[in-house]
């Protein structure tokens, strides 16, 4: 497949299979050039003109999408009516590449994954031309003086490779864009927190830790991002944990309306909170909330196997109506001495067999969890805490690991 071309001023073409090794291999500096050369020089180049854009970050996505659609007005049936969700995932999707755009080793299975995810909405090759020019755009436009050809082919650069990898993913997978699933039971468990049941038509190939993007009938293509909270089982029933949260199109709707019967579509699993069983050092999981999902999915395939790595659950809240898994956790504890819980409360003192205080603080007093790997689940603001205590308690930021998308 030829490789999506990003048009843009003053933009040499290079060859792909040379960016790909430029920006995804990154290696000595060649000749004895200082260390801000070639890659670095070009990752430089990208976050220094992003931290200028960021503050704008609202307008940069709304002048994206204006563009986009103007340049190529196919693409706006690919999106919802309510642009609000989508804008919002734009950035956060961004500013995870860029956090990763010298880590070709976590970098390229997650462009692979958002390729082979994008394939539900009908994206094709030339709809990421169309990106591309707009993005490229959008960044030049509140970059101001930042903005140089230097910059300009290095964000040119780098999009072209995240393009070429998404492309060639996509069309190298040949499973559906979607699994079809209906809605076996809904329960609510409180006003603003429901259990969803979703049988569907083939299992879907997900491994324990992952989430996959799900559209509902309430909410035409407006696609949310779920955690299953079971491990894959033959009959392809995956249980979803929804919590309505302010502002949430769908997990309103969700918590609220969806009802037995509903078809849901469900797309690719993404993710890289997984465990490799019997190569895994020991475990430290961090969940908050309903951000628990992944990791009990993690903990419902352990628990098949006599013999685990040994695993310490946090699972923290608010108040003890945060930790609505917290007794079905422990009894899986009981059961399985490889696994320890210990729930955290943040506002509700007067709850015994628990441990007070923030998440990032409580599991900061056990230690620096050396040689341990860290999973962390839930609130991006919980992730952003628990992890910047996890750095100054001495944990080791190549040991600690989450997703990027958590919200509605």
């Amino acid at each position: 497949m030829r490789p999506p071309q990003v048009t843009a001023a003053n933009v040499e073409k290079t060859a792909p299979e040379t960016m790909t090794n430029a920006v995804l291999s990154p290696g000595p500096p060649p000749n004895n050039e200082p260390s801000n050369s070639g890659v670095s020089k070009m990752v430089r180049l990208i976050r220094e003109s992003f931290a200028v854009v960021e503050p704008h970050s609202d307008e940069v996505a709304k002048f994206f999408y204006g563009t986009l659609f103007s340049i190529a007005p196919q693409t706006r049936e690919l999106f919802a009516a309510n642009m609000e969700v989508q804008r919002s995932r734009l950035l956060r999707a961004l500013v995870h590449v860029i956090q990763m755009v010298d880590k070709p080793d976590e970098l390229l299975p997650f462009l692979q994954q958002l390729g082979r995810d994008h394939r539900k909405f009908g994206v094709v090759t030339q709809h990421y031309e169309a990106v591309g020019t707009a993005l490229l755009a959008a960044i030049k436009r509140y970059a101001g003086d930042a903005w140089t050809d230097q910059v300009e082919r290095a964000w040119a650069e780098a999009y072209t490779v995240m393009a070429s990898a998404m492309t060639e993913a996509a069309a190298a997978d040949d499973g559906p864009a979607w699994y079809t699933g209906q809605v076996l039971h809904h329960e609510r468990l409180s006003w603003d927190l429901a259990v969803i049941r979703v049988q569907t038509d083939h299992p879907v190939p997900y491994l324990p830790g992952q989430y996959v993007s799900v559209e509902v009938p309430q909410r035409p293509r407006l696609w949310r991002y779920l955690s299953p909270a079971n491990a894959p089982s033959d009959d392809g029933v995956m249980e979803f944990h929804v919590r309505s949260v302010e502002g949430g199109w769908v997990s309103r709707a969700l918590v609220g309306h969806a009802r037995p019967g509903d078809q849901w579509r469900i797309g690719s699993p993404m993710g890289r909170l997984t465990v490799e069983r019997e190569n895994s050092p020991d475990i430290l999981m961090i969940g908050g909330g309903t951000g628990i999902t992944p990791l009990r999915a993690i903990v419902d395939d352990l628990a098949q196997y006599g013999e685990n790595p040994r695993v310490h659950l946090f699972y923290g809240g608010r108040t003890r109506d945060d930790l609505y898994d917290l007794d079905n956790l422990r009894r899986i504890a009981m059961q399985n001495p490889w696994l320890t819980v210990t729930g955290v409360l943040e506002n509700d003192p007067n709850v015994d067999g628990v441990e007070h205080g923030t998440i990032a603080d409580v599991v900061s007093r056990h230690g620096a969890w050396e040689d341990w790997d860290v999973l962390v689940s839930g609130s991006p603001a919980m992730i952003r805490a628990t992890v910047s205590k996890m750095l100054v308690a001495g944990t080791t930021l190549d040991h600690i690991r989450y997703d990027p998308f958590t919200l509605d």
